[in-house]
């Protein structure tokens, strides 16, 4: 759900997008720490937003890192 908004802040687009490891954090809603593989050997890490359920609102990039390897460890930002 998060690919279009990667994309638009990369300004490029991803043939492969694939969760491969996620953690969670809660907050005031949800925060997601998703390792995501984008192609070759090449992982970006993803802070994703869910608010609480009441407040109908879509899931938010927050934040990411890129130039990341399938073995960097996934960690809170």
């Amino acid at each position: 759900k998060v690919k279009a908004q990667l994309e638009e802040k990369e300004g490029k687009t991803f043939d492969v997008f694939t969760a491969v490891e996620f953690k969670t954090q809660v907050v005031a809603g949800t925060n997601y720490f998703i390792k995501v593989h984008v192609g070759n050997e090449e992982f970006m890490h993803l802070r994703v937003f869910q608010s609480l359920p009441h407040e109908n609102e879509q899931l938010s990039l927050h934040s990411y890192q890129g130039s990341k390897t399938k073995h960097d460890e996934l960690a809170y930002f």
